[in-house]
């Protein structure tokens, strides 16, 4: 089939690790090259933010990535595009009603929006059937505010147009439990919600193979975008705990803006991140690490006794997986998709977020347990591979597909794109559960 994947401002071809690129980059690529193995023809589109890009870039067989004028040729933060998705739909329409896809699929919120006004253009234009629409939101603005408040950047349009989405496209995927319970209490029906994790490349991430050497006896790791809900600060509160105990222990930090270390000086995270660790006299203990490329980094998951994963709140996290694909031990915050891809006293731990305590009592009883870790990282190994592998993911996307095409889906009249604030968005905290059956279409 025709896949028509929409992620406006996280390119499959970004460098990972600043502060707007990170898992969803990692997501779309993967899941489009997968899709594509399945035999799928994928065309990506995503927002131009540099005037050399051409026009249609092949990222590989099977999988063409398309730059859509919308907005200046240049980076803009993913919080000031919302303007812009305008321009963006029209030229999704015009491209859709040439060569129209068997399916839309939307990639944030802002892609959702933009996929329903163009397929809502398109069918206006045609007076035919309407193009089935799945929607993966991978961050869900209600959840945002509710754990960054006044620091929360999103535009305030998301706050109606978000659940809007939700409600009109023809099938959410959402990537964990958590978030399907987010998803119900915006008023999306669970008829409508499927439930695909991300994935984790297996054959990249694997527990044999070169090892970095160590600065110290044990070494932590934490791998994230530097921005302040990312727990890293948490996680360095903990190394002081750990080297105040007695403990010879190097955390090692990954992401930010700099390449290598080269550029994280004028990074605002790194900053304040760089004199908490100098505060509390553990500078000497923490390397920063700056950016690093997908296929350097098993070698540094392995060279690590454990890996921590403390954010305040996360949608999904691919980090804990590709540890996990690595080997590797971990300690997760246990919030949104870390609930369900790290599983208590069998391939981790779970503690509470911004709990500095919990975490260094976490890493100290898998430092001094080596066997336990160990016991751990091959579970983890087992459970990537048997769920969370893409060529599992893939499949059960395809099945999504599937699914809505068989039964008409797309036979309906479009819903319309939100632009007037007349919606009410339900803010309180939907019921959680540790442990939720994955509605993944069969």
């Amino acid at each position: 089939m025709k896949i028509a994947m929409v992620s406006e401002h996280a390119s499959p071809l970004a460098v990972l690790g600043g502060v707007d690129a990170g898992g969803q980059n990692v997501h779309v690529a993967a899941l489009s090259g997968a899709l594509a193995d399945r035999g799928h023809q994928v065309t990506v589109y995503t927002r131009r933010d540099d005037a050399e890009l051409p026009a249609r870039v092949q990222l590989r067989p099977g999988v063409e990535v398309v730059h859509v004028d919308a907005g200046p040729a240049r980076t803009v933060p993913k919080d000031e595009l919302f303007p812009f998705m305008s321009t963006f739909a029209q030229v999704l329409a015009a491209e859709w009603f040439l060569d129209r896809p068997d399916v839309v699929h939307g990639h944030f919120w802002m892609s959702g929006h933009a996929a329903l006004d163009a397929v809502t253009q398109v069918q206006g234009r045609t007076g035919g059937v309407r193009i089935p629409i799945v929607q993966t939101f991978h961050a869900l603005g209600v959840v945002k505010r509710r754990n960054q408040g006044p620091a929360d950047t999103s535009p305030e349009e998301r706050t109606w147009i978000e659940p809007a989405v939700g409600r009109g496209v023809d099938q959410v995927v959402a990537t964990c439990s958590d978030e399907a319970f987010e998803l119900k209490a915006l008023g999306v029906p669970l008829q409508a919600i499927s439930v695909v994790p991300c994935g984790v490349d297996v054959d990249r991430f694997q527990p044999t193979g070169p090892v970095e050497e160590r600065g110290r006896t044990h070494r932590v790791l934490t791998a994230s975008r530097l921005v302040q809900r990312k727990g890293v600060g948490t996680t360095i509160a903990a190394l002081a705990k750990l080297v105040e105990a007695g403990r010879d222990v190097e955390l090692v930090v990954v992401g930010g803006a700099g390449t290598a270390g080269s550029d994280l000086a004028d990074d605002p995270e790194y900053q304040r991140l760089d004199a908490l660790a100098r505060s509390l006299g553990v500078r000497d203990h923490v390397s920063f690490r700056g950016q690093l490329g997908q296929d350097a980094m098993p070698t540094v998951y392995r060279s690590a006794d454990v890996v921590v994963c403390a954010p305040w709140y996360e949608p999904f996290g691919i980090v804990p997986l590709e540890a996990m694909a690595c080997g590797r031990p971990v300690v997760a915050s246990q919030v949104g998709g870390l609930i369900d891809t790290v599983v208590e006293d069998a391939t981790g731990l779970h503690v509470p977020p911004r709990d500095e305590d919990a975490v260094a009592a976490a890493v100290a009883g898998l430092l001094d347990d080596p066997e336990r870790a160990e016991v751990y990282g091959a579970a983890g190994r087992e459970r990537v591979e048997s769920r969370y592998a893409w060529t599992r993911i893939a499949a059960d996307t395809e099945r999504v597909y599937d699914r809505l095409i068989a039964s008409g889906a797309g036979t309906g009249v479009a819903a319309a794109p939100a632009t007037i604030p007349t919606l009410t968005t339900t803010t309180g905290r939907a019921p959680r559960t540790a442990r939720a059956t994955e509605r993944t279409a069969r």
